[in-house]
């Protein structure tokens, strides 16, 4: 389970370092997609193909369904970490996300999120309210 935010810079190669405390739930095949926000979601390969197993269900005779499944998957690339613990991102992606140097990657329970730093202050900040409200009405 990924939990936590963490500071991390983009090198000029378009490579991030994985935090250590994610590291150990990692396996060998990631896969890296457009966020539903402006991010990027990084899975283990089993975490994508539970998700799309599920999203295989969806009947193809809808076109909602169609433009989901293109989108999502348009936006998704198989990427491996590097000898030292990093993940290249395409520069598709970076721009997806509006990636600069600064980054945080923020665990999503089966997923990380990769976030310009900038981007998820703001994010943070604009709905610091709403997550306590969210929190209120889900009583868990």
């Amino acid at each position: 389970m990924f939990i936590g935010e963490f500071n991390a810079n983009l090198d000029d190669s378009h490579r991030l370092s994985i935090p250590n405390n994610f590291k150990k739930y990692l396996e060998e095949s990631l896969v890296i997609v457009k966020g539903f926000e402006k991010c990027l979601y990084l899975y283990n390969q089993s975490d994508w193909l539970a998700l799309s197993d599920k999203i295989n269900q969806l009947s193809f005779t809808k076109s909602a369904n169609r433009l989901f499944v293109r989108g999502l998957n348009s936006g998704a690339f198989e990427v491996d970490l590097d000898a030292k613990g990093r993940v290249c991102i395409m520069q598709k992606l970076i721009d997806h996300a509006g990636l600069t140097k600064e980054c945080v990657i923020v665990g999503a329970s089966n997923r990380m999120e990769i976030w310009d730093k900038a981007e998820w202050d703001k994010y943070m900040l604009e709905n610091e309210a709403m997550i306590a409200q969210l929190g209120e009405e889900l009583d868990i």
